[in-house]
């Protein structure tokens, strides 16, 4: 951010503490005002996504950090108010930049989006967040301009360095088809609430607010991330061809809504939802799950400064799942936090050069006994209210497994000896290290069902980090390897008569589908979005056919030349 650096003396410090607290008050009232303005709105408007969103905003707008930092660079180095604060941005930023988990790194986004909106706010030119019919890019990189004009007639693409999620309230009550960020990656919240919008998009392209000019014609091609400046009528006529095809082929995966899940050969197939908040139950449901696959409890306890949720709060978020899911199944997965992943910044442990190796997932939840019975005895209460399963992430040891166990006794025999109501849970186990995958019928022993954590698997399997660009292209769902470890649990698991399931992206990859029916996978958790997708491909499935294929790409050096052929 471009403001202007200067020193300031000994007597005016408190009067430069007090342009950032007011500009910061001033945000924070505008944000205010606008979650009141979206109690109003419909879910279409507004979506829930949208109001967590700015509750980050209020948070990084009241973090101690920030606020302390700031007044330590005004205070002890008599920084003016506006460098003051750029400069405790970096700091804070760089610790956003060292996490290893993509979704957490790319709340710097946040960070700079509010600090942008306290910084115009300062200067008196605070652009309201309120909706307006027509928007054009300003000419400054990283605002948050809007220009408006009611005379336009034609769709708007919006560009800009970076969009707050408060902006997205303006597409769906004025002439925006979609917009491009110059940053940002397909976890960001912008990019979270444009999916449940449907708003095509594509962040990260760089420097496209620098390049794209006002009047230029554009093309967002958001499922290939492509963007196409001032096309040729040839590619122009193309691309209107293939968005009526994908408007038709939405309708027509809309009919499958209520087909049942099955094979040509007979075989019913599983579609379940991974979700992320309570709220998301009802998204499942009205995508055609049977069940939620997967429930992220860590987005519980994310951005909570130290104040984790207790056990009343953890019980009434899993509750409302349970019974916004119907009577239908609900798997929550207990905390998956830890190393690369921290609850409180302050407390981040950086003396460990791999944190994807060290003290996350259930690491982390048995070396917090307090915690993690705490998460135990709430999603046991919540399964009094329906069917829940108890999924435990990245178990790799016996001892492990013991311990885990006996906390769930103990939970148990705590709320037993409180005379509270729970009920009976099935217990399952992630497979997502190769050592785990590999010791199959020890886990079978004690859980009544598997799920494959693909994204991991795949990660501890191929030694590759995700997070680290230099590496990314080795990172392969169809190495001999993964498949091997996949085939094998899905086969061992059905030779014991237990369920198994994939909630990793492969699961939702239609590329992938007539794959693992083949190996035998009979239950695929995935986004809902991707659910009617999925279902056509097996809906076209014969998986006796299928079983024959998938041994030939399991036995190939190179499966993906055999899944072409």
């Amino acid at each position: 951010m471009d403001v202007a650096h200067y020193f300031i003396n000994a007597d005016e410090v408190e009067t430069e503490i007090e342009r950032v607290r007011k500009g910061r008050d001033a945000v924070i009232e505008e944000i205010r005002r606008l979650q009141t303005s979206i109690t109003h709105m419909g879910p279409k408007e507004a979506p829930h996504e949208l109001n967590a969103l700015l509750d980050v905003h209020l948070m990084l707008l009241q973090d101690v950090e920030l606020i302390g930092g700031v007044k330590h660079w005004i205070t002890e180095r008599l920084y003016n108010a506006e460098w003051a604060l750029t400069t405790q941005l970096e700091v804070i930023a760089r610790h956003f930049d060292e996490m290893e988990d993509e979704y957490l790194r790319e709340r710097k986004a946040d960070l700079e989006q509010i600090a942008e909106r306290v910084l115009r706010a300062m200067k008196g030119a605070l652009t309201p967040l309120a909706a307006h019919p027509k928007a054009q890019r300003s000419p400054r990189k990283g605002t948050q301009d809007l220009l408006l004009d009611d005379t336009v007639d034609v769709p708007l693409i919006l560009i800009a360095h970076d969009l707050s999620p408060a902006d997205m309230l303006q597409f769906k009550q004025s002439v925006f088809a979609g917009f491009i960020t110059d940053v940002g990656g397909k976890t960001a919240h912008t990019a979270i609430v444009a999916r449940s919008m449907d708003i095509p998009a594509v962040v990260g392209a760089r420097t496209a607010s620098q390049l794209v000019r006002q009047d230029d014609w554009v093309i967002i091609d958001g499922d290939a991330g492509v963007v196409i400046v001032d096309p040729s009528p040839i590619i122009l006529a193309e691309y209107g061809f293939k968005q009526r095809q994908g408007e038709l082929e939405r309708g027509r995966l809309q009919r499958l809504l209520h087909t049942p899940a099955v094979t040509l050969d007979g075989e019913k197939i599983q579609l379940l939802a991974n979700i992320e908040m309570p709220e998301d139950a009802n998204v499942a449901l009205k995508a055609g799950a049977l069940g939620v696959g997967l429930f992220r409890s860590e987005f519980l306890f994310m951005g909570r400064r130290g104040q984790l949720p207790d056990e009343e709060e953890q019980y009434q978020a899993y509750k409302r799942a349970v019974e916004g899911m119907n009577g239908l199944p609900v798997t929550i997965r207990t905390v998956d936090v830890g190393a690369d992943k921290p609850l409180d910044n302050s407390a981040r442990d950086d003396a460990h050069l791999n944190p994807a190796l060290g003290l996350r997932a259930i690491r982390w939840s048995l070396a917090d006994p307090a915690m993690f019975l705490t998460q135990l005895r709430a999603i046991l209460r919540a399964a009094a209210h329906g069917q829940v399963h108890l999924l435990v992430p990245m178990l790799a040891h016996a001892r492990e497994i013991r311990q885990t166990l006996a906390h769930i006794d103990q939970a148990r025999a705590m709320l037993d000896n409180r005379g509270v109501a729970f009920g009976a849970v099935k217990l399952g186990a992630m497979i997502e290290i190769p050592a785990a995958a590999l010791s199959l019928k020890l886990f079978l022993k004690h859980f009544d069902f598997l799920s494959i954590g693909t994204n991991d698997l795949i990660q501890y399997t191929l030694a590759i980090d995700r997070a680290d660009e230099s590496v990314a292209h080795l990172y392969d769902p169809l190495h001999p390897a993964v498949l091997r470890l996949v085939a094998d649990t899905i086969a061992e698991c059905a030779a014991q008569g237990k369920g198994v399931s994939v909630c990793g992206e492969m699961a939702g990859d239609v590329t992938l589908t007539r794959l693992l029916l083949g190996l035998g996978l009979r239950s695929f958790s995935m986004h809902p979005a991707q659910i009617l997708a999925v279902k056509q491909e097996i809906l076209r499935a014969d998986t006796q056919k299928l079983a024959v294929w998938a041994q030939r790409v399991l036995q190939a050096e190179d499966p993906s030349l055999e899944m072409a052929g």
